[in-house]
This record gives structure tokens, sequence and C-alpha cells, in this order.
């Protein structure tokens, strides 16, 4: 059974002590792919490092709207120059998107993902989306932004009719931790009647912890625990689920099985 964390941040300070035997651990529970998202030019160099250094893993470039400052275009043209020479493990525009329960700017943060986006037009790459208290204008910007190839929308925790108006934009949804909790019920609701076909793995490691693990890290090795909510609220076994989300995650970012 093979699995694909499609977002971990798997470069923050938590892991980095002994990052192969954190690297070893997620292995042996089956997860052969691990997606790293750029928080912002902090990051860039060292997660590139990463994936070139490891096997399997990939890695996404932008700006999160979490720790993005008001200077950031003095970035940009270094951001569009490490994405023209960047290879096959840089698969996707991101983290990157919408956050209004934040004390950044909205007009900040919008210029911002406008700019990203012509960059994945540019580069003809999908976006990885950060949506937290801003679901009606992220989805009218990206309508409007005509992505050439869709994207994810991370860490998914609405109503399936919003589920589906990203997958009418050619976007898959993120399933994490989430659905480990029986009160997220709008959400369990959601992903028990989407389709599998619309669906990828993450676990947003360190963060967005699994039920039963609350106050610690949380770890690409437990994307299985994700895998086996998923599927008994869908009651596929988990071969089956396991199968579909590797395609599907492949397929998102354009990555040869």
């Amino acid at each position: 059974m093979k699995l694909f964390d499609t977002h971990c941040h798997f470069d923050f300070d938590v892991f980095q002590d002994d990052f192969s035997h954190h690297y070893e651990l997620a292995r042996e529970q089956g997860v052969e792919r691990i997606l790293i998202p750029s928080v912002g030019p902090s990051n860039w160099s060292r997660i590139q490092t990463i994936a070139n250094q490891y096997r399997g893993i990939y890695y996404a470039l932008g700006f999160h709207p979490y720790f993005l400052q008001h200077n950031f275009q003095q970035h940009l043209a270094e951001l569009d120059h490490q994405l023209s020479l960047a290879g096959e493990q840089c698969v996707a525009i991101g983290e990157c998107g919408l956050d209004f329960a934040i004390n950044v700017p909205e007009d900040l943060q919008e210029r911002a993902l406008e700019l990203q986006f012509e960059l994945a037009r540019k580069f003809k790459l999908p976006v990885i989306l950060h949506c937290r208290k801003a679901h009606n204008r992220l989805i009218q910007m990206v309508k409007t932004a005509k992505l050439p190839k869709g994207g994810v929308l991370h860490a998914f925790s609405g109503s399936y009719q919003q589920a589906m108006e990203w997958v009418r934009l050619d976007f898959f949804i993120g399933v994490g931790g989430t659905i480990t909790y029986p009160r997220a019920n709008k959400t369990r609701e959601a992903i028990q009647k989407l389709s599998l076909k619309h669906m990828i793995l993450e676990t947003d490691a360190p963060d967005m912890p699994i039920l039963g693990y609350q106050g610690e890290p949380n770890h690409p090795a437990k994307i299985i625990r994700v895998l086996n909510e998923l599927s008994l609220l869908h009651t596929v076994n988990k071969q089956t689920v396991a199968s579909q989300l590797w395609e599907n995650s492949n397929s998102a970012f354009s990555i040869c099985e």
C-alpha cells in the first residue's frame, strides 16, 4: 500500500534534530511520497535541499498568507527565478491563499495571491491553497484567474456544497486529521458524500493533530490514521482507498507513478 502525504511541513524545526529518522518512520508506514509546501523566502532553499537529498520528496514554492510581509514583492523576482530553475521535484505553487482570521491586510493577501496565480499560469503549475474565513472571496479569485492546472484546497473543513465548488474548478480536496474527530460533523458528512476520485491525503504535520494525539506534533507516519477513517466513512477497504488517492495525488501534481 503506497501513501502520499501531499502537505507536510517536513522542514520545520521539530523534524530537524534527526530528519533521517523521521523520514524512515514515515516510509515504514507506507508513505512513499511527501510534498513539502513552502511558507516564504525563509524556507525556499531548505525544502529544495531536502527534496534533492531524499527520494520521494517533492516541494512547492510560494508565499503563505500567515507569513506574508509587506515587502514580499522584493522577493517576487527571486521566486520567478527559483521556479525557472526548478527540476521535477518542484510540482506546485504554494502554500498560498487567503486567511481572513489573521492580522495581515486582506488587500495585501489578495495582491500576493494574484501575483502567484500569474506564476502558476506562466509555469503551468497547480496551486496549493490555504483558506480560512475566506471561502467566497477565494472561489471568486480562482474563477477569475483561469488557472491552467487547477490545484488542491488544503485542509478542507467545509460542507459538501463547498467541496463541489472546488471540484468544479478542477481542484482536489485535501483531507487530513479533521475527519478523525467525531464532532467535525459537517466535514465528515461532506467527505463521506464526496467521491474518492476528488480527494488526496495530507497531514499538515507538525500541525493539524490526529484524534488522540492532541498536544504533540503531528507526523507524516500518522497519515495512515486519516486513511483508516476515510475507509470507514466510505465503507471501502483501505487498499482500494489508498490506490485511488495515490493515483489522485500523482495526477494533481503531474508526477509519474
